[in-house]
């Protein structure tokens, strides 16, 4: 069998993460994730996709469980029979945020969603892959009350032979149209790194070693110092030339006809309400001021895309809120992607609001492989 790099990924939601890393060359060989409408869509996506089945198969279950009794013992042989079979093993996951989300529960460490970032550090730190990748909100990085539990984490890492390095991303640097923030936390067993030559001065990676930058597209500066529009009054089906130095291809307009939204699987998978559509007209286009109700403008990037705790996004230029389609394209995933029609659009929107952006996870992704010089 011919060696490569192999992942096994953890909370893998509807799997934006994976799609990234198996685009940019990895192997997603193993899948756990808890909630299974997130597991349908992933094993929906993928036939979408024409991608295989994840070598080792999927795990429906809760995280903690890999941490003791029988799934930990299925988990380290599926890790021992991997090592034989790639150059390298990869875990990478996301636990679920809302924890240390600013507009979330912000129960930190002691929420329900919050121990799970300490079970996938836990798993990591069983386990020994040779690197991982820890994706969570900026909450986590950038709060002091959050900070300290995040720089715990670390130092376990640190203490079992890990050397860290870490980034607060923006996706649209790297060609998303949606100004969306995360803390980006990778280590790589030390002894990889002395067999690479790598100087080492600590269990951080110094400055400048590894390519954070490599694959940013846009940076933030320049985008954000764009002429973008601000508010148009809202007309439905009006017509609006697109503005003259901005970037269009970071705009919503450019991703919605970029997935041929209108024609997607999941164009008509949008909440109805039966009331207030006169609130929908009062929205100016581009007014994403409001926690609530924000309007997309078409010549410009989208806010975070999430939509738990009452957030909602409107179309542009349609009297409507904005499509499952619609959410998938401003999360840069492949038009070819889609969510089976059974699920339930409240489980759809929570899957695309829980992913990480598919060109943000390839990024990452090749900055790994180039980082560790590997062959795609």
């Amino acid at each position: 069998m011919e060696k490569q790099v192999t992942i096994f990924s953890f909370f893998a939601g509807a799997g934006f993460l994976d799609l990234g890393f198996e685009m940019a060359g990895f192997r997603v060989a193993y899948v756990n994730e808890v909630f299974k409408p997130f597991m349908d869509a992933y094993q929906y996506a993928r036939h979408c996709l024409n991608l295989p089945s994840p070598e080792y198969g999927y795990y429906l279950g809760n995280a903690i469980d890999f941490t003791e009794g029988n799934q930990k013992s299925v988990l380290s042989k599926l890790v021992r029979i991997a090592r034989k079979n790639t150059n390298l093993l990869g875990f990478i996951g996301g636990s679920p945020c809302p924890d240390f989300s600013v507009g979330g529960k912000n129960k930190g460490r002691e929420g329900d969603h919050g121990r799970l970032s300490s079970t996938y550090i836990d798993i990591v730190c069983q386990q020994n892959p040779d690197f991982f990748l820890f994706e969570n909100v900026e909450g986590l990085w950038k709060t002091k009350k959050h900070r300290s539990f995040y720089e715990e984490i670390k130092q376990k890492l640190h203490n079992i032979g890990y050397v860290t390095t870490e980034r607060l991303i923006n996706a649209i640097e790297y060609g998303v149209p949606q100004d969306r923030k995360r803390i980006i936390l990778i280590g790589f067993r030390k002894e990889i790194l002395v067999k690479m030559g790598i100087a080492l001065d600590g269990l951080e990676l110094p400055p400048g070693v590894f390519p954070w930058e490599k694959y940013i597209i846009y940076p933030r500066a320049k985008v954000f110092s764009c002429p973008w529009n601000d508010k148009n009054p809202f007309q439905e089906d009006s017509i609006l030339e697109c503005p003259k130095n901005i970037y269009k291809e970071l705009t919503v307009e450019h991703w919605f006809t970029n997935n041929n939204v209108n024609n997607h699987p999941n164009s008509k998978h949008y909440f109805k309400p039966r009331q207030g559509i006169a609130r929908f007209e009062s929205v100016e286009e581009g007014d994403d001021s409001k926690k609530s109700f924000k309007r997309l403008h078409r010549w410009r990037y989208s806010p975070t895309v999430c939509y738990g705790n009452n957030e909602v996004h409107l179309h542009p230029y349609k009297k409507r809120r904005i499509s499952v389609a619609e959410a998938l394209a401003l999360q840069s995933l492949p038009k070819e992607f889609a969510f089976p029609s059974h699920l339930s659009i409240t489980h759809m929107f929570k899957a695309i609001g829980n992913g990480v952006p598919f060109l943000a996870a390839h990024a990452l992704a090749s900055s790994i492989i180039d980082f560790l010089e590997l062959e795609r």
